[in-house]
């Protein structure tokens, strides 16, 4: 009878153990679900403000002039790879920080614009395939003082990335995209280069209106202080970007 007493008491000891674990991991799924839902919402709401915004402001130049093609990019890239999507959303979550906030400004640092571009860059990525070969270095000299002021016009980066992911070959052997940020002697350096597809519009003689708005909004800001270059070298097209944010500032504080 004892053993008996003895042996159901352990059963039932080893029942409650059982259900409280079963308790625990129901709580920890609950919270882990939770926590999930409210970057979703948050996401949301971020989202909804800035198609507001954009829908009640009347954009008088190109200096403020936001491609829309942009979100539905990024939200086609987020959705290819779900397995990838919590890390997807914590970019997305940073570069829709950018726009509704620091992009209002007229001006933005080099290193809030270079920031902005690894995490567009990050979102991007998960539409490629594990053999394809994504480069992406910084030669940034961060002890510049130039590199912390507001000289460079917000989203100035984002059309030669996206039309790299837009126009690469992002399937056959070989096939790749290189960027490269520089910012040394108070120079701001962007060299975008890919394998073009052979299907790429990339082979056309002009280049569509996002190519041609990049050109003009340097030239409306920086002037004769910039210099941007466009041409295909063995199959590969190479976009480079340079502006000169020293004597952009002499030529703002001159003419102010």
């Amino acid at each position: 009878m004892a053993s008996q007493i003895s042996l159901s008491f352990w059963v039932l000891s080893a029942l409650v153990v059982l259900l409280l674990v079963f308790i625990s991991s129901t709580v920890w799924l609950y919270f882990r679900v939770a926590g999930f839902i409210k970057i979703k919402q948050s996401l949301e709401s971020k989202y909804r403000e800035l198609e507001t915004r954009f829908n009640q402001v009347q954009l008088e130049n190109l200096d403020s002039r936001l491609n829309p093609h942009l979100f539905k990019n990024i939200l086609n890239s987020v959705q290819s790879h779900a397995y990838q999507t919590y890390f997807a959303l914590d970019k997305l979550s940073n570069v829709l920080d950018y726009i509704l906030y620091e992009s209002r400004k007229k001006l933005v640092t080099p290193k809030q614009e270079i920031e902005f571009a690894l995490n567009l860059i990050e979102i991007n990525k998960i539409k490629l395939s594990p053999l394809f070969e994504m480069k992406v270095k910084l030669k940034v000299n961060e002890n510049e003082p130039l590199y912390h002021q507001h000289l460079l016009a917000p989203f100035i980066s984002t059309d030669l990335i996206e039309n790299a992911f837009k126009h690469a070959d992002l399937q056959s052997t070989g096939s790749f995209i290189s960027v490269i940020f520089e910012f040394n002697d108070n120079t701001f350096k962007l060299t975008v280069a890919n394998k073009i597809s052979g299907k790429s519009p990339m082979k056309k003689e002009k280049g569509g209106f996002g190519t041609e708005a990049l050109e003009q909004r340097l030239k409306i800001i920086y002037q004769d202080h910039f210099k941007l270059e466009r041409f295909t070298e063995d199959n590969v097209y190479i976009a480079h970007l340079k502006i000169d944010l020293l004597e952009y500032k002499a030529k703002v504080l001159a003419a102010g």
